[in-house]
Parts: structure tokens; C-alpha cells; sequence
């Protein structure tokens, strides 16, 4: 027996056909839609911006864009609105960059385990500045595919859309974005 649902309760809904209701102007399917995914689209701005206040504007700018034009997303195109929405939140991300210096990598959220002593937590984040400041060193393209196939867990596939690239190139770029993330790592321990 499925669960009754409530009139306006659209949170069963697929993404396209709530799409299509945004696309009607009908403000609780936007509102179900903020929901649904702005904690996925804040981690993928988070990875780039390492800001929780700019990442949070971000993901706002991003949603404020789907409401103030609805018709940016076509689903003739048969582009999952997930895909095609990291797409918007990277470009954002990237363009702010682009406007701005990034800001310093040390101001990581972090959620800590109760049960880990406080030298586990220091080592654990030293090891993250030291990755976070290695993949900053990396160039923008390649810091990209890293952070969408590594960090978000996407697979090459969906990457590769997300940065209108093909697979093999998106290949490419995860393969030299390793080589250099190792020797930037390497650098840095030395730095050390």
C-alpha cells in the first residue's frame, strides 16, 4: 500500500515534472526542489569556493537563476536536472573565481568524531590542508574533473557533461591532475 499523499506534498515527485511546474510558476515545487538538493549543490560549491558563506551564496544565485528563468533547463534535451544543475553551480563557481581571488583554504568545516583524540584531529586536518592546498595548485580544468569524480562521486560519464567535454578528454584531464596532485603533495610534505 503506497502512502497517501498529501495535495501539495510534492516530495515523491521526479525532478522533471517538478521542473515543469516551476516552469508554471508554482512556488512549492521550486520550494521542494531548494530542498531536495541544496545540501548535495552547497558540497559541490564548498570544494570549490572553501567558503561556507560563498558557498552558500552560490547554491542561492544558482536557484534564484532556475526561478527567474525556468526555461534554462529543457528536458527535451534528456539531460537529468542534476547534471545538468552542477553544471550551473561549477560555472558560478568558476566565474566568481575568475572575478575574485579565492580565498584562504583554511577555513575548512569540519565534523568531528567525539571519539578521536585531539592529535588524531590535528593530523587529520593538516593532512586535509595539505590536500586542499595541493588541489589548489592544480589548474582549473583539472580541478574540476577531480572535484566532480572524487569528491561529488560522479562517474566519468556525468563529469564529462557537466563540462561539456568528451570522455576521453575528461580522462586525460583526471589522468594528469593525479600526476601533478602527487608531485604538488610531495612538494608540499617537503615544504614541511
Amino acid at each position: 500500500m503506497q502512502p497517501q499523499r498529501v495535495a501539495n506534498d510534492w516530495s515523491y515527485q521526479e525532478d522533471a515534472w517538478l521542473l515543469a511546474r516551476v516552469q508554471k510558476g508554482e512556488h512549492d515545487a521550486f520550494e521542494t526542489l531548494v530542498r531536495r538538493h541544496s545540501s548535495r549543490f552547497y558540497r559541490v560549491a564548498y570544494r570549490f569556493m572553501r567558503n561556507r558563506a560563498g558557498s552558500e551564496d552560490i547554491v542561492q544565485e544558482a536557484f534564484v537563476k532556475l526561478w527567474e528563468r525556468p526555461g534554462m533547463w529543457q528536458a527535451e534535451k534528456n539531460v537529468a536536472f542534476t547534471t545538468w544543475f552542477h553544471r550551473v553551480v561549477v560555472n558560478l563557481c568558476l566565474d566568481h573565481h575568475k572575478k575574485k581571488r579565492p580565498l584562504p583554504l583554511i577555513d575548512e568545516v569540519q565534523i568531528m568524531d567525539e571519539r578521536q583524540s585531539q592529535e588524531e584531529d590535528l593530523l587529520e586536518n593538516e593532512r586535509q590542508s595539505l590536500v586542499a592546498r595541493a588541489i589548489a595548485l592544480l589548474p582549473e580544468r583539472q580541478r574540476v574533473a577531480l572535484n566532480l569524480c572524487f569528491y561529488e562521486g560522479l562517474s566519468n560519464e556525468e563529469a564529462a557533461r557537466i563540462m561539456g567535454v568528451r570522455l576521453k578528454a575528461l580522462q586525460s584531464l583526471l589522468m594528469r591532475a593525479k600526476l601533478a596532485l602527487k608531485d604538488n603533495l610531495k612538494e608540499e610534505v617537503e615544504a614541511l
